[in-house]
């Protein structure tokens, strides 16, 4: 058994209020620079809604992600290694500046020369808008822009009808940091790379060639142009600050502390076989069997042979990734059917139940009638699973009940009554496991949520691509000139 370690991160969607504060100190901190102003590498979502780039999602138009081939094997969407040479002056899968948006700014000047009046005056936008990185913000389009979301659109007339009835939540973004990323294998030049220390996925600027395969590749479009320097950029996971313990610039100033990160343990062997799995139903607990168990001793005993530090070892025991994932059953992965691994997981957002259920004439904070209402949330169940589940229902059901049982078994404690064991029971967990999973949710400190051990550069080894097929580095590309 071979053992790799591998920075991860969830996120609670039940505490993202959408304030953006994640978007704009990350835009201030990588993005400030000529070439990438419409780049956002962190951006926050309203769904429903079409996303960023616009309708990102949609694999049969811009052919991210991996495949199966009819005996099984996995290939890139895009294409195998001969049509990305015969395509590669020529490649039509890739979001326009429109498709992202156009950079503006605003007539400052005119709030120092307008003159004197009743209103105030204002700046006013220098060039027409028409879409932006976050432009299905709290609906403001309604259905006229949440039709063309592509999981709404492939989902039912029932739900579809059923969306005047405004359901929505926020949904940020970041590079997956996949454990099988598509970007590293599409690459012609070899540029992207993902870290054998911390397996965050990384641009290489001196061997980038523009070539914007990886742009294509990427089924969630974090790979961005620099159009003044000709290189792709994209998330970092902060890893300067990563490095020295810290977290990263998003997470670290989110208002509503939704994020976690820590270590989690995984077996590189494994990858193409989890990444392989033909029914997309399968495909999170194949993932989940790449993840190693940091208690178990032969895991230690390998990670230490295969020169994991034994402080990476100790922060993957205390690791909240994976106390969320595994120990809680809490946390989900983003798309997983395009067959990337992604290693950014999900807490699927559980709507205003108490009140749903309050409205009908029952008690909102009884657990049996909370559960019966799981079936009848505002946000569609269906919605969620086409979101994290590849379409299962049964996996985000069982993540909303086990929020419901946290929300009822914490009432009876915050009121001063004997709590009920059968409520945690009922969903596979006791009283204390419910108690660890509550703080963890919601009165966590700083250092419980986040568990970065330093890095260790004396034992950094050579950049890994960490994918299941061979990266086509190895085709006769010509280099380009820089100027």
């Amino acid at each position: 058994m071979r053992v790799l370690a591998q920075m991860a991160m969830v996120m609670n969607l039940d505490k993202c209020i959408g304030c953006h504060t994640c978007s704009v100190t990350c835009k201030q901190a990588w993005t400030n620079r000529g070439g990438v102003e419409y780049a956002w590498f962190n951006n926050v979502e309203t769904r429903p809604g079409q996303g960023y780039p616009r309708t990102y999602e949609d694999q049969d138009r811009w052919r991210g992600g991996w495949t199966l081939t009819r005996r099984g094997r996995l290939k890139l969407r895009s294409g195998s290694r001969l049509r990305k040479l015969a395509t590669l002056f020529f490649n039509p899968h890739l979001p326009a500046l429109s498709d992202y948006y156009e950079p503006w700014t605003y007539d400052y000047q005119n709030l120092i020369t307008a003159p004197a009046g009743d209103d105030l005056p204002t700046a006013k936008p220098t060039a027409p808008i028409t879409w932006s990185a976050n432009w299905d913000d709290s609906l403001a389009g309604g259905p006229e822009l949440a039709q063309h979301d592509p999981i709404l659109k492939a989902m039912s007339e029932r739900i579809r009808l059923e969306f005047e009835q405004a359901f929505m939540f926020y949904l940020p973004r970041i590079c997956e940091h996949c454990l099988n990323p598509s970007c590293v294998a599409s690459c012609p030049s070899g540029a992207i790379y993902k870290r054998t220390e911390d397996g965050i996925v990384l641009v290489d600027s001196d061997t980038c060639r523009s070539w914007r395969s990886c742009v294509t590749g990427c089924p969630y479009k974090k790979v961005f142009l620099n159009h003044q320097t000709g290189k792709a950029e994209k998330c970092t996971f902060c890893f300067p600050r990563i490095e020295l313990g810290m977290p990263t610039v998003c997470a670290q100033t989110c208002v509503g502390r939704l994020r976690y990160i820590g270590v989690v343990l995984y077996d590189p062997d494994r990858v193409l076989e989890a990444a392989s799995v033909r029914d997309e139903h399968s495909l999170i607990d194949a993932q989940k069997q790449v993840l190693l168990d940091p208690h178990d001793p032969s895991v230690i005993e390998a990670a230490l042979r295969s020169g994991i530090p034994q402080d990476w070892v100790v922060a993957a025991q205390r690791s909240p990734v994976y106390s969320l994932i595994f120990d809680y059953q809490l946390a989900l992965p983003l798309h997983p059917e395009y067959r990337t691994l992604p290693m950014v997981w999900y807490i699927p957002p559980l709507s205003p139940v108490v009140d749903a259920v309050r409205d009908t004439g029952f008690d909102g904070e009884d657990a049996a009638n909370l559960f019966a209402a799981v079936e009848a949330l505002r946000i569609p169940i269906g919605y969620l699973a086409s979101l994290f589940t590849a379409g299962d229902p049964a996996p985000v059901r069982e993540v909303l009940r086990r929020l419901v049982a946290m929300r009822a078994f914490m009432r009876d404690i915050n009121l001063g009554r004997d709590p009920d064991e059968s409520i945690p029971a009922s969903v596979g967990m006791t009283g204390s496991q419910m108690y660890d999973m509550y703080r963890l949710l919601a009165i966590a400190k700083a250092e419980d949520r986040y568990v970065i051990p330093h890095a260790h550069r004396e034992d950094a080894g050579a950049p890994n691509d960490g994918c299941s097929v061979p990266t086509p580095v190895s085709l006769p590309f010509p280099k380009v000139r820089q100027s």
